[in-house]
């Protein structure tokens, strides 16, 4: 913290910075801009941050204590991400990937194909607590599964993550929905009761909308449909012994085994699986001659560090079995650290806090408070990078107002859930929308407007507010 009080101007001169570097990035760089471009941007913003926090008084050591302590916070995430790429190596190389693309072609048409992609990574997200286990499993092989029957990717992960927020959101397993009421002062099932009326609506509206889209939006070039499953029955093994593995996985987070160590599980048994019922894809990918000891290695390795892709006859399949593994998720672990770099120099500057002052003032009415409660959730997840940050802080700075108002603490973690939880997946350099972006291969930007759930859900909560629907007081 800076020992004097920061000029308003100077305290918002690194966001300003930010922002301006950012949207010239996209400009020139367009999707491009997250391969260097954007980290770049985020890092000299940090330095405009640091520069301001000491003319005002800080310490630079300090200031890097924050900035390391920012970055070591994100050590689960990134190690999650790097097991991400491993598993999705893996599972495409055991068929598990094409296998649930197959039979999700012979199941979901293109008329109900969004609204049961929501429908179904909100069940699996609800039961594990875990949005990020959802996208990489599930959603993967949703994507797919869109792709192949035409519909445009952007359209198909705001389904998938619509889904899934939804069921992190509302799981009593979730680490946010068990953050957002012990910031805010209430109990955990108190919590998620209250949520339930904001939360159901946004929910039965995006389920709505998407019903609407998909018996209205006109598939482009969708091949048919035998000659992709031909493809893929072709070139893998396919057995609904293949299921075992997610199965287990969603049983294990189920049972609250952390997510590092389910994912890892998940990897492995994805690499025995493989060689187990895909011997042909072992030598292609491994190119040898026969299957031993060094042949699976070789290709389970690869699977899960590099680039494989299966050829096919058909080019759309293609494009589906190709995969990064673990190296295709540098790119935005590189981001997440340089985000966190700029959410860190500005905490310890306390800019951050100096930023959020004016806006504390305004709120005066219930509706403003919890309007103004959404937009600092949405403004933390914007310039901290940090889903947790957007609902820690917040949650200390209004945690007092709320009670001084007369409002039960649910109101709180309600709003911090319904604004900070959601939106987080929707800024391309915070660690959500970088993860996401990354798991499913598609541009934060290209999903941003379809991820409806995660849109209607601050405007509902506000909505709430200035109507005086479902606001608790607090009782004498």
């Amino acid at each position: 913290m800076t020992d004097k009080k920061t000029p308003y101007f100077f305290a918002l001169l690194p966001i300003l910075i930010l922002i301006s570097l950012l949207a010239y990035n996209v400009f020139l760089y367009g999707d491009n801009s997250l391969g260097g471009a954007n980290q770049l941007a985020l890092l000299f913003a940090a330095a405009a941050a640091a520069i301001v926090g000491i003319k005002f008084g800080a310490k630079w050591k300090i200031i890097l204590d924050g900035i390391s302590n920012s970055i070591s916070s994100t050590t689960p995430s990134i190690i999650i991400l790097l097991l991400i790429g491993a598993l999705a190596g893996t599972w495409l190389l055991s068929g598990i990937v094409p296998a649930m693309i197959y039979y999700g072609l012979q199941i979901l048409s293109p008329e109900i194909f969004l609204f049961a992609s929501a429908i179904i990574t909100a069940i699996v997200s609800l039961a594990t607590g875990s949005s990020w286990s959802t996208i990489a499993t599930i959603g993967i092989a949703l994507l797919g599964i869109g792709q192949a029957l035409g519909l445009p990717t952007g359209l198909i992960g705001g389904a998938i993550i619509s889904g899934a927020y939804f069921g992190d959101k509302m799981s009593p397993l979730s680490d946010t929905t068990n953050l957002a009421p012990a910031m805010a002062g209430t109990d955990l099932f108190t919590h998620i009761r209250y949520m339930m009326y904001t939360t159901i609506p946004s929910f039965t509206l995006t389920l709505i909308i998407f019903l609407v889209i998909g018996f209205t939006y006109k598939t482009s070039g969708t091949q048919d449909i035998n000659e992709l499953l031909l493809a893929i029955s072709n070139s893998f093994n396919i057995s609904g012994w293949l299921f075992l593995v997610p199965v287990l996985i969603i049983a294990l987070i189920i049972k609250k085994i952390p997510a590092i160590p389910a994912l890892l599980a998940g990897t492995i048994l994805g690499g025995i699986f493989a060689i187990i019922f895909q011997p042909e894809v072992i030598l292609s990918v491994a190119s040898a001659s026969e299957l031993n000891i060094s042949s699976a290695y070789m290709a389970v390795i690869n699977a899960m560090g590099g680039d494989i892709s299966i050829t096919t006859e058909n080019e759309m399949i293609n494009n589906l079995l190709s995969t990064s593994g673990m190296a295709g998720m540098l790119n935005t672990i590189w981001l997440i650290i340089c985000a966190m770099i700029f959410g860190g120099a500005m905490e310890a500057t306390g800019l951050l806090k100096r930023v959020a002052e004016p806006i504390i003032e305004y709120a005066e009415s219930t509706g403003s408070l919890i309007a103004t409660t959404a937009a600092t959730c949405i403004f933390f997840n914007i310039t901290a990078s940090d889903q947790y940050l957007s609902i820690v802080v917040p949650g200390r700075m209004y945690a007092d107002t709320y009670k001084d108002k007369g409002l039960a603490p649910e109101n709180l973690s309600r709003t911090l859930e319904d604004s900070g939880t959601v939106t987080s997946v929707l800024i391309p350099w915070n660690t959500c929308g970088a993860t996401q972006s990354a798991v499913l291969g598609v541009a934060t930007f290209a999903y941003l407007p379809f991820c409806f759930f995660n849109l209607i859900s601050p405007l509902m909560t506000i909505a709430y507010g200035y109507f005086g629907i479902k606001i608790k007081k607090l009782t004498k």
